[in-house]
C-alpha cells in the first residue's frame, strides 16, 4: 500500500522536534534569568540580607557596622559574656571620660555607683539613686544629666530596643510604695532621654521595686546598691519593631 505524501511535498517532521525547540527555548529564558539576577546592584542584595538579619535574630558581628567604631566593644561583650569582668572598666573609661564628668562627681564616684551588668536580654548599664537623684526624691538632679549625656549616644546607635527600670531597696515608701517609686525614677530618665532625640518606640520603661536586688538589703551599702536604674541595651530586636 502506498504511503501517502505530505501535502507540501516534503517528509513529515518528527513529532520529537517539537518537545527539544521547546526545551531549548526554556533553557535560553533561565540563562536570561540568570544573567539579570547577576547584575543586580550589590548594595541592593547587601540591603536585603541586612533587613533579614534585623528580622530573624540576634546582633552579630556582621550586624555590627551599624554602631560606631568605639561602642563595637560592647557588642563584643554581648558575643562573649564571660569578658564582662574584664572589659567593665574599658567600657566605663569609654562611655564616661573623666574629662567629660561633671565636677560634682569623681572617678572614684562614678566607680562606685556604677556597673555594668549582663542580664539574659542584653547588657545593662546600672546606675545607684545617688548617682542619679536627691535622696528620695525622683526629680534628676543636674549632676545626673551631664552623665546621661554621655549615654545618649550609645542608645541613639544601638539596633535594638531599650528598656528603663528602676529598682528599690526593701525599706517601704514614705510617700508612695516601692513600685511607684521606682517607676516615677525610671520614667524621670526615660523622659531624659526622649527630649534628647531617642526615638519613643524603641524605648520601653519597667518598675520592679525591691524585686531583684543585685546587693544585700540587710547592709546600707548593699540597700543603696539596690535603689538603681538600669539603662538595658537589648540583644534581639523585638516582633513589633
Amino acid at each position: 500500500m502506498a504511503r501517502r505524501k505530505s501535502k507540501k511535498g516534503g517528509a513529515p517532521k518528527p513529532i520529537w522536534m517539537f518537545t527539544f525547540s521547546d526545551l531549548v527555548t526554556v533553557m535560553l529564558t533561565f540563562f536570561v534569568l540568570v544573567l539579570s539576577m547577576a547584575s543586580l546592584d550589590r548594595e541592593y542584595v547587601q540591603e536585603i540580607v541586612t533587613v533579614f538579619q534585623q528580622d530573624t535574630g540576634f546582633l552579630t558581628p556582621k550586624t555590627a557596622g551599624r554602631l560606631p567604631d568605639e561602642f563595637v566593644i560592647i557588642e563584643d561583650v554581648l558575643e562573649n559574656p564571660w569578658e564582662i569582668l574584664e572589659k567593665e572598666d574599658r567600657i566605663k573609661d569609654l562611655l564616661f571620660p573623666e574629662e567629660e564628668l561633671p565636677p560634682e562627681i569623681s572617678k572614684s564616684t562614678l566607680e562606685e555607683n556604677l556597673e555594668i551588668l549582663m542580664r539574659p536580654e542584653g547588657i545593662a548599664l546600672m546606675m545607684t539613686g545617688e548617682l542619679l537623684f536627691p535622696f528620695a526624691e525622683t526629680r534628676l538632679q543636674p549632676q545626673a544629666r551631664q552623665i546621661l549625656d554621655q549615654v545618649i549616644p550609645l542608645v541613639k546607635a544601638w539596633p535594638a530596643p531599650v528598656n528603663v527600670a528602676g529598682y528599690t531597696d526593701n525599706i517601704p515608701g514614705i510617700h508612695m510604695d516601692n513600685y511607684e517609686f521606682a517607676a516615677e525614677r525610671a520614667m524621670a530618665v526615660m523622659e531624659y532621654l526622649l527630649i534628647n532625640d531617642v526615638k519613643q518606640q524603641r524605648l520601653s520603661v519597667s518598675a520592679y521595686g525591691e524585686h531583684f536586688p543585685v546587693g544585700d538589703n540587710e547592709t546600707e551599702e548593699g540597700r543603696a546598691r539596690n535603689r538603681r536604674v538600669e539603662i538595658l541595651l537589648k540583644k534581639t530586636p523585638d516582633t513589633y519593631m
